[in-house]
C-alpha cells in the first residue's frame, strides 16, 4: 500500500447523495464529524417525523455537516434556517453544503448551544439530534434556551437514544408543560414539545 496515496484519499471530502426534505441533496463530509459516511438512524427517524411549514424559521442545533438543517431548509423555502455547531469544521461543511445545494436561505455559524446566536432571533422549529453523552447540565441549558427562543406555538423536536427518553419526558414536561413521543424505534426516540401560544 502506498501510504501517501492512502493519506491523500483520507483527506478528500466524503460525498453523500440523499433524498431529504423531498429533495435530492448532496453533502460533503469528513472524518472527525459525526456519522461522516452516512446519515445516522437517529437523524433519519427525526426527519421522518418532523412537520415543517413552508414559511417556518428553523434552527438546527448541533448541525454537524448539515443533514437536519438543510432538510429543514428544503421543507421551508419561504423561511430562514440557521445551522449552529460548536465545531468549526462542522460549520464550514454545513455552510459549504448549503451553498452546493442552492439553499441560500440557510446559513451556518459557530455557536456553543445558543450562546452566539443573535439574542433577538426567534424560531418556529428547533430540531436537534442530541448526543448520548451531552450531560445533564448542558442539556438543561439547551432545553431552557430552546423554550426561550421559540415563538409562541413554536416546536422543539429532539431525537435521543432510548436510554434518555424518560429524562427527556420529565424535562420537557417541566419546561414546556407538554411532551409528545412522536416515534420510538429500536434505538432512538423522537420527542416533541411545543411552546404555549400565550405566556399566561
Amino acid at each position: 500500500m502506498d501510504i501517501n496515496q492512502y493519506l491523500e484519499d483520507l483527506r478528500r471530502p466524503l460525498r453523500l447523495e440523499l433524498e431529504l426534505g423531498g429533495r435530492h441533496l448532496q453533502f460533503d463530509s469528513t472524518w472527525g464529524l459525526f456519522s461522516p459516511r452516512e446519515i445516522d438512524a437517529g437523524t433519519r427517524l427525526l426527519l421522518d417525523h418532523i412537520e415543517v411549514a413552508a414559511s417556518d424559521d428553523c434552527l438546527d442545533l448541533g448541525c454537524g455537516y448539515g443533514a437536519i438543517g438543510l432538510a429543514l431548509a428544503a421543507l421551508a423555502p419561504h423561511g430562514s434556517t440557521l445551522l449552529v455547531d460548536k465545531d468549526f469544521v462542522a460549520v464550514d461543511y454545513a455552510q459549504r453544503n448549503a451553498q452546493h445545494n442552492g439553499l441560500t436561505h440557510a446559513q451556518a455559524q459557530l455557536s456553543n448551544g445558543f450562546e452566539h446566536i443573535d439574542p433577538a432571533r426567534r424560531f418556529d422549529i428547533i430540531a436537534s439530534n442530541i448526543p448520548a453523552k451531552v450531560g445533564k447540565e448542558l442539556l438543561t441549558l439547551l432545553l431552557h434556551d430552546a423554550h426561550a427562543r421559540l415563538r409562541p406555538g413554536g416546536r422543539l423536536y429532539v431525537v435521543t437514544i432510548n436510554g434518555l427518553r424518560q429524562f427527556m419526558r420529565r424535562y420537557l414536561q417541566d419546561i414546556f408543560g407538554n411532551y409528545t413521543k412522536c416515534k420510538q424505534g429500536a434505538h432512538y426516540t423522537v420527542a416533541l414539545a411545543q411552546r404555549a401560544t400565550t405566556d399566561d
